[in-house]
Formats: structure tokens, C-alpha cells, sequence
């Protein structure tokens, strides 16, 4: 579990985040929604320790992340997965190359154990046999795949994925989405998946804390999202659905 007290944020003059608290529940896909620029991205960087927050701190496990020590921030940033927006692959890298970076970096494991441990991520995504293959020669859903298996190698307790589905057709993320949540199920981790899909929200939204304009408004499961009763929601969730409806007609 993941919980976040009074998480506050500003550049300069700007709000960004304001008294954020919550909780993201071990074993489930826990989605940080809202519309673009409304602190999504600030929220999930402060969380990882990407971004320090002027106020409020996070917890991993009862762990006080935001004033641990070098030693314990490294532990836990070790338990850590992240899929970021744009893959984040190397391009000088092969796909093994790619996934097995952070065992290279993070662990003291054999050369065959991590060409082994390569491959049962290649599994479990259903990319197997394309350890060779460049980054530059697979598809766009194939480097989110390879991205996941990368961030899943190092088998974590916790995985971070910054909008999972952005660029990909509406196919291709329903696959994405299934694979995140699948995978969250199997090793019972803590997931957290920025986004503003509404199919993500729909078919993969177990734990949901919806923002507007760096405040939490909502939070709940995505069967009573339509019926929040909050205007600011209700707007979020029609206007992306048009948007949704219109992408798929093309």
C-alpha cells in the first residue's frame, strides 16, 4: 500500500497540487485521473521521488518516503516499477538489452539468470523470441509491452505507469490495460496508472481519485463513477467519452 498525507506542490506562483491525501489499495489498479495539466504527472513524480513536494509526505508501507534517508530511499525506489509515457526505451539498445538494464544496475544476478529472468518478461507480455530486435524495428504497442516487461523484471512491489496508452490505438490499449491489470492480480503489487482514458477508466479503474485543478474532488471504484454527483467529474467523464466515440468512428 501506498498513502499519500497533505501532498502540496508549486512552480513559482503557480498551485499545482493542494492537500492531496490518499490511499492506494496492494493488489489493485489504482488510477490517478483528470484532465491534462490538473497535477496528474506532478502527483505520481512526487509520489516516486521525482519531484520533492513543498508540503505532505508518502508513504510506502508505513515507510516515510519523503524523509527516509539515501539508504532506505534507494531500498524502496528498488521495489519500484515505472512505465513512463513515452516507453523511455534505449534506442542504442536491443530489446533484452532494454529489459535487462535494471538488473544490470539493480542486482548481482548471473548473466544467465538475468538472460532467464529477460525472458520469462518476454513471456508473460507475449513478446517472446524478439530479444534481438532493435527498438526502432517494433511497433508502438510492442515497445509499451517491452516497457512493462522492463519495469516488471526486477519483480516489484510497486508499479507506476504514466499514461499507458497514449499513442496507441483504441485495440492496442484495451490490450495494455488488461495486461497492467493482469499483472497487478498475479504478483499482487501496488498499481498506480496515470491517465485520462475513460476506457482505461471503465475497464481497469478498481481505485480511482479523480483531480481538478490540483485538488482531489472524487475517489471511488468505476461502477459509480457516472453517478458521483460531482459537475466537475460529470464533465470529464462526458467530454471523454465524445472524444472516445470519435476516435473510434475514424
Amino acid at each position: 500500500m501506498i498513502k499519500i498525507k497533505n501532498i502540496s506542490k508549486s512552480f513559482g506562483d503557480k498551485k499545482v497540487l493542494q492537500g492531496i491525501n490518499a490511499e492506494f489499495e496492494k493488489g489493485k489498479t489504482n488510477l490517478i485521473i483528470g484532465s491534462s495539466g490538473t497535477g496528474k504527472s506532478v502527483l505520481l513524480k512526487c509520489i516516486v521521488g521525482l519531484i520533492t513536494p513543498d508540503e505532505g509526505r508518502v508513504y510506502y508501507n508505513l515507510r516515510n518516503f519523503t524523509e527516509a534517508d539515501k539508504d532506505m530511499k534507494s531500498e524502496i525506489r528498488r521495489e519500484i516499477g515505472m512505465l513512463f509515457q513515452g516507453g523511455a526505451l534505449f534506442d542504442s539498445k536491443n530489446v533484452q538489452e532494454n529489459i535487462m538494464f535494471p538488473l544490470d544496475v539493480l542486482t548481482k544476478m548471473t548473466a544467465d539468470e538475468k538472460l532467464d529472468r529477460v525472458n520469462d518478461c518476454l513471456k508473460r507480455v507475449g513478446l517472446e523470441n524478439i530479444n534481438n530486435k532493435r527498438v526502432s524495428e517494433i511497433s508502438g504497442g510492442m515497445k509499451k509491452r517491452v516497457g512493462i516487461a522492463r519495469a516488471i523484471v526486477n519483480n516489484p512491489n510497486y508499479l507506476f505507469c504514466d499514461e499507458p496508452n497514449s499513442g496507441l490505438d483504441p485495440q492496442t490499449s484495451i490490450l495494455i490495460d488488461e495486461l497492467i491489470h493482469e499483472i497487478t492480480h498475479e504478483l499482487d503489487i501496488t498499481t498506480i496508472v496515470v491517465t485520462h482514458d475513460m476506457n482505461s477508466v471503465m475497464g481497469i479503474g478498481e481505485k480511482i481519485i479523480f483531480l481538478y485543478q490540483g485538488q482531489k474532488l472524487w475517489e471511488g471504484h468505476h461502477e459509480e463513477i457516472t453517478h458521483s454527483g460531482v459537475p466537475e467529474l460529470d464533465d470529464f467523464v462526458f467530454a471523454n467519452k465524445v472524444m472516445s466515440k470519435m476516435r473510434n468512428s475514424l
